[in-house]
């Protein structure tokens, strides 16, 4: 089975990023719900793919220069709110896992702090949570943090030295670009211990490739489509 995990929730059918986006992927059958972390003004992680809030909402600016009252006032799509870490995760715990992309710097003492908690309070466990980052340095920061939690080094245009760099971190995952992933990659990978889990691949013709590569997992848009 391939594990299906909804990109920034399903995408593909609800604003991104949204409580209501979570919920459709949950629906539509997802094992894992990927979403972005920034952090906003008053410190809060808030869940948001830019680092300004002019695409995904009918504001303007930069996220780490509005507090959360600021984010509570615009619309991120169809009179969806910017939800904060905490409120997604109370929303879908119990339901799926989560993939907690780092991507506004100096985040991860804070996001650190709330999964620390959701899974002390058991709203998570701890293999129930994955972090990603295309930012080393912030794996390797999380990693100083946490000797226990998984960790997804994200990969763009160029997979070169990727598995060196996803051992030094003790990752648990690497999450290439597909049309970049080949088989010598997925084998390579799998040698080492490592799940692959490739983005954002949503047409039937990759999701297929990517089955036959023998991937771990599938982020896409779509999650009913795996």
């Amino acid at each position: 089975m391939v594990y299906v995990i909804g990109h920034r929730g399903a995408t593909g059918h609800a604003p991104e990023n949204t409580l209501k986006s979570f919920n459709k992927a949950v629906e539509l059958g997802a094992d894992m719900v990927e979403l972005d972390v920034h952090l906003c003004a008053t410190g809060e992680p808030v869940i948001i793919h830019d680092d300004t809030v002019d695409r995904t909402t009918d504001g303007s600016g930069r996220v780490r220069d509005l507090s959360l009252d600021d984010l509570r006032q615009l619309d991120a799509g169809n009179g969806e709110k910017v939800p904060t870490l905490v409120e997604v995760i109370d929303e879908v715990s119990g339901r799926v896992a989560i993939n907690v992309e780092l991507k506004g710097l100096g985040c991860v003492n804070q996001v650190h702090e709330v999964i620390s908690d959701a899974v002390g309070d058991g709203l998570v466990s701890q293999d129930g949570v994955l972090v990603s980052s295309f930012h080393l340095g912030m794996l390797e920061w999380m990693r100083a943090l946490s000797d226990d939690v998984r960790l997804g080094l994200l990969v763009g245009d160029a997979p070169g030295k990727v598995l060196a760099f996803a051992q030094r971190v003790g990752a648990y995952s690497v999450n290439p670009y597909h049309k970049r992933m080949s088989l010598e990659f997925v084998s390579s990978a799998h040698g080492l211990g490592l799940k692959v889990y490739p983005w954002t691949v949503n047409e039937p013709g990759d999701i297929a490739r990517a089955k036959a590569m023998g991937v771990d997992g599938i982020i896409s848009d779509y999650p009913e489509r795996m």
